[in-house]
């Protein structure tokens, strides 16, 4: 008799494969701005190197020139609170401080590790919690694991929030409210309106506002810092998240925040205390890359016009595109027509893959183009045209 584990697996996997939504790992092999899949040689429209930095050869040769077989360590060996404490690590915490004006910053192996490990940390039972419906998958898990109360509102929808916030305030005046945003939405590529949000957060007690910026870091703001910067609001953001893995061509993420924050995330935060620290290597690449932020202006420039002009090519098309930035969804409705139209463009050169639920709701599958500065303007005028 089959364990009734495995007999659950086939079943959902059967119904999975039936509906258009089974995943498997593509086998592709990544080059400087192209990816080698089924033989065939593809312009990389998958990537979230959106300033291109990962492609440029010349930012490798000038940071390898500062190692030595002495500083080149490629394992941290341990956790922060044992011995993986590197002094790259250090480093790269005051790097950040000083870049964003706070008062403390804490380096995490991950985004995933930031949004599962802070949440649950700060949100006790007499916490509440207000995501935008569109927040991150990683956002959604750190909100399940915290033992606060929660609520989804629409998305952008401030009207809403201001709904559900006046209703707690109501209902229980003393505890904290926590609002939990994307800055750039990662499936829709479209904006939160910061400013507004901070104004809720003044019109209300007790609110903390908590915005993840992975996909704005490097990218917006005058010295790339993110949409906070751009919105003029980095001062009133409690919990600033971003990630290295993007936009800085490195791994690893981070969260700017108060000196008391920052401590008890040290005493308190899972993912943080349970986990092997970031190769000093891998710090010291992010570090070379974030002094360095400010002067990608060019590139930040040249990747809102790109992703102006797919937006606008998806549009002359009919369809709905929300999108305000280098994430250009070109959302299609099933999962199979999302799939078929995703093979045509990869015929035609392209590498971009459908996005279907659950990554996305039901009906809009979609071909989400995720665009960097790397490529050229004659590569974004074929796309444009190829998008028919």
């Amino acid at each position: 008799m089959e364990n009734p584990v495995y007999a659950r697996m086939a079943s959902e996997l059967a119904r999975l494969k039936a509906s258009g939504n089974l995943r498997a790992l593509p086998v592709a092999e990544s080059r400087p701005r192209h990816v080698v899949f089924e033989g065939r040689e593809l312009l990389n429209l998958s990537s979230n190197d959106y300033l291109g930095l990962a492609a440029d050869l010349s930012l490798r040769e000038a940071f390898f020139a500062t190692l030595s077989p002495a500083t080149f360590l490629p394992t941290a060996s341990s956790s922060r609170l044992l011995t993986g404490n590197s002094a790259a690590c250090i480093q790269l915490e005051e790097t950040l401080r000083r870049l964003y004006g706070a008062e403390a910053a804490l380096v995490f192996g991950s985004g995933y590790h930031a949004n599962t490990g802070i949440l649950p940390a700060i949100a006790d039972r007499d916490a509440e919690i207000f995501a935008d419906k569109l927040v991150h998958a990683s956002l959604v898990d750190g909100i399940r694991l915290a033992q606060a109360r929660h609520a989804r509102f629409r998305h952008n929808d401030v009207a809403d929030l201001r709904r559900l916030l006046a209703e707690s305030s109501e209902r229980n005046p003393k505890g904290a409210r926590i609002v939990v945003t994307e800055s750039l939405f990662s499936m829709d590529g479209d904006a939160a309106d910061l400013r507004a949000l901070v104004s809720l957060k003044r019109e209300f007690p007790n609110v903390l506002l908590y915005v993840d910026e992975a996909h704005a870091v490097g990218v917006r703001g005058p010295t790339g810092l993110g949409l906070a910067e751009e919105a003029g609001t980095l001062a009133d953001v409690d919990f600033l998240v971003g990630t290295f893995g993007k936009a800085l061509a490195s791994t690893g993420a981070f969260a700017v925040m108060s000196g008391l924050a920052r401590d008890w995330l040290v005493n308190t935060m899972r993912t943080l205390i349970f986990t092997t620290a970031l190769p000093p290597v891998n710090l010291n690449w992010t570090n070379f890359i974030l002094e360095r932020l400010a002067s990608f202006a060019d590139r930040r420039e040249r990747l809102r016009g790109y992703g102006a002009a797919i937006a606008a090519a998806v549009r002359a098309r009919g369809c709905d595109c929300p999108s305000v930035s280098q994430i250009v969804p070109w959302i299609i409705g099933s999962s199979m027509d999302a799939a078929a139209r995703a093979q045509q463009l990869r015929a035609a050169g392209y590498y971009v893959l459908p996005v279907r639920p659950p990554t996305v709701p039901e009906g809009t599958s979609r071909i989400r183009f995720s665009l960097t500065a790397a490529l050229t303007p004659e590569e974004v005028t074929s796309l444009a045209a190829a998008i028919h």
